[in-house]
Formats: structure tokens, C-alpha cells, sequence
């Protein structure tokens, strides 16, 4: 029997967290929330999830400072990572210079087909 991909979602409104996993339900994919960037990192470190998604304005921290924590741990290196930000992509590009690039962005309000195709293309590479 298969076993489920394992997404973390890092986004501190619990919310939004509740409706992607209302958007996942029809899929085979199991969603993990954390509301602050040091809770996700310790479940990333728990269990490595398949795919992150993450948010970049959370109230604790930066995502792009989970990012670069990620980035610089050899167990959490290779997880795929897709950016869920109603920030500018050119504000964020020019604070990511120095970080390998993420796999995906999808930018908020996002479309539900939209956020599910970047899942999908993503997981399949």
C-alpha cells in the first residue's frame, strides 16, 4: 500500500492552514500544519515531510529565515518548498539573492487549481 505525501504547511493563520486542507482532502496527501517557523522546523526535524509550503510574513518569523535554516540543514536541504506569499516575487527575489531558488511560488489570494498543479509538478520532479 502507498503511503501518503507528507505536506507541511508553515502559515500563521490557522485558516488558511484549515482550507488547504479542505482543498487536499480529495487528493492523497497529508497535511501538517505549523503557525510559527521555529514550530515547523521542529516537525520538519520530527519527520521530514515530502513538500513545504510556506508562507513569508508569519508573526515570529521570516519565511525566508526558515528558508535559509532549511537550507543550510543537510537533513532538510533537499525538501521541495513552495512559497504561498501575498508579498511583491521582485521584493522577495532581491531578499532571496543569496538562497538556492524555491521550487514553486503561488501568490495570495492563490487559485485552489493553481495551488494543487504547483503541488502536483512539484512532487513530481
Amino acid at each position: 500500500m502507498k503511503q501518503a505525501t507528507y505536506i507541511l504547511y508553515l502559515e500563521d493563520e490557522r485558516e488558511m492552514i484549515d482550507l488547504v486542507g479542505k482543498l487536499l482532502q480529495p487528493y492523497d496527501y497529508k497535511l501538517m500544519g505549523a503557525t510559527s517557523g521555529r514550530q515547523g522546523l521542529v516537525m520538519m526535524r520530527e519527520r521530514q515531510p515530502d513538500l513545504i509550503l510556506l508562507d513569508l510574513m508569519m508573526y515570529d518569523t521570516n519565511g525566508w529565515d526558515v528558508y535559509r535554516q532549511m537550507k543550510q540543514d543537510e537533513i532538510l536541504a533537499n525538501i521541495p518548498v513552495i512559497v504561498i506569499t501575498a508579498k511583491s516575487l521582485d521584493d522577495d527575489h532581491k531578499i532571496a539573492e543569496d538562497l538556492p531558488p524555491v521550487d514553486a511560488y503561488v501568490s495570495k489570494p492563490f487559485d485552489p487549481k493553481r495551488l494543487i498543479q504547483a503541488i502536483q509538478d512539484v512532487l513530481k520532479k
